[in-house]
């Protein structure tokens, strides 16, 4: 008789225990495994597994995938098998683009709203940031970061563009591009998270949105540097 294989650690070590099962909470758990990166980009997501692990029927398990489908972090192939979403070089450079594009048009309204408190807020993110780069941690560097770019338009009150934001970056967290990069790249974009922060509690709109574009150019340098291979 053949043995039933286990399920994946990852599928194990989701959180199942809290509240009564249900579709919000498989979705909650599978989206943090993928951007915290304990999946990863390409591997498949059993439906069975997942659905014994927060003792749910397929359906909703399903319905949390076609969620996370539509969020772009997950695919869906044929047969109906799902996976973590995978990336093109050029799909990744185009969602920095959006990123760009979308944070540099928060950034008037965010300081022209920023507050004493949102600076603090800010410059915690940075440090937080800056400890995380030394200590090495490729998950809590891009945590760190997402946090601190965040911290810098969220003052701009545009709960929209935030949330569209906060999406397109998602889509680019589970493969960690940023770690591909040299140690000189690395430094670089320190730099810069330095003078916006100095720009952003200045004021000066002006002034971060051109370091914002510097910055957002290095990135797309470490991009267009990536394995042509998803």
């Amino acid at each position: 008789m053949s043995r039933q294989r286990p399920p994946a650690p990852w599928v194990q070590a989701l959180a199942s225990a809290r509240d009564t099962p249900s579709q919000a909470l498989a979705l909650e758990e599978l989206r943090s495994a993928i951007l915290s990166g304990r999946v990863r980009p390409g591997a498949p997501i059993p439906v069975d597994d997942v659905a014994a692990r927060f003792s749910l029927s397929h359906i909703p398990v399903r319905e949390a995938l076609k969620t996370l489908v539509a969020e772009g972090l997950v695919e869906h192939q044929p047969r109906g098998a799902y996976v973590v979403a995978r990336l093109t070089r050029e799909e990744l450079a185009e969602l920095y683009v959006v990123r760009a594009s979308l944070e540099t048009a928060a950034l008037p309204a965010a300081v022209s709203r920023a507050t004493a408190e949102d600076v603090q807020v800010a410059a915690s993110a940075l440090r937080e940031l800056e400890r995380a780069t030394a200590t090495g941690g490729l998950a809590d560097h891009h945590r760190s970061s997402r946090r601190f770019h965040l911290a810098l338009i969220a003052p701009c009150q545009m709960h929209r563009l935030l949330q569209m934001f906060e999406r397109a970056w998602n889509v680019t967290e589970p493969g960690r591009p940023m770690s591909h990069a040299s140690a000189a790249a690395t430094a670089a974009l320190a730099d810069d998270h330095v003078a916006m922060l100095d720009a952003f509690a200045a004021a000066d709109a002006d002034a971060l949105i051109t370091l914002t574009g510097v910055h957002y150019a290095r990135l797309q340098e470490i991009v267009a540097a990536l394995p042509e291979d998803r």
